[in-house]
């Protein structure tokens, strides 16, 4: 699997798998810089804030829009949670993407005066753009209002860059870039690192070394 591309057994129609969702963790840092080569058409919008500075207050508790204004309307953040939902819905053991702040998240990033931010700032807005339009298009409401089978129509159209028709080509960098910064701020929340079966820096009364399948696995047993 590629950097930019979504596990072609998932599809939309269900939960994202662990295994899938580790793989985009790992390669979100190095496909989010060719998302934004591969669409640098978009057009550049101005932001005016300075970022926080070499020394921030780590002891406070800062909310969004604290540094920097919010980019996103009210609107484009209906966009932004139905979205993020399509590609992280809850189940029975989590919350969906946008109930654990998600959507704040994308809305900091864009927002954030840093050169990586300023590439993905028009990128995103553009993207949220066009999915309400194809939305309008086939199904005559905005991409929030539909159902869910006809998100999951739409995002199928984009979500392999590499099985993307040339139509949908901008669209599915869109959705490669929007699909990374979903994933990591999802996946970096404690809902999202118990999804994980993470456990993290936590002592242990005992270790017993790796299991017998993990060892297997990767060639030492």
């Amino acid at each position: 699997m590629s950097a930019n591309d979504s596990p072609p057994e998932t599809g939309f129609s269900r939960r994202i798998e662990r295994r899938a969702a580790i793989k985009w963790m790992m390669t979100a840092a190095a496909s989010l810089p060719l998302a934004q080569l591969r669409i640098r058409g978009a057009s550049p919008t101005a932001i005016d804030a300075k970022g926080y500075g070499t020394d921030p207050d780590l002891i406070r508790s800062y909310n969004p829009g604290d540094f920097w204004p919010l980019t996103l309307t009210d609107a484009q953040r209906r966009t932004t949670a139905a979205l993020c939902d399509t590609i992280i819905p809850a189940d029975g053991k989590s919350p969906a993407a946008s109930a654990v702040g998600v959507v704040d998240f994308i809305d900091e990033w864009i927002s954030a005066p840093y050169p990586q931010q300023r590439e993905h700032r028009p990128i995103i807005l553009d993207g949220l753009g066009w999915m309400d339009r194809e939305a309008a298009s086939r199904f005559k409401k905005g991409f929030a209002d539909l159902a869910d089978n006809q998100r999951n129509a739409i995002c199928d159209d984009i979500c392999l860059e590499s099985a993307a028709k040339p139509a949908f080509a901008k669209a599915a960098a869109f959705f490669a870039l929007f699909r990374n910064l979903t994933a990591g701020g999802f996946y970096t929340t404690p809902e999202g690192t118990k999804d994980l079966n993470y456990i993290g820096n936590v002592p242990l009364a005992t270790f017993d070394g790796p299991p017998p399948e993990v060892l297997r696995q990767v060639g030492l047993a």
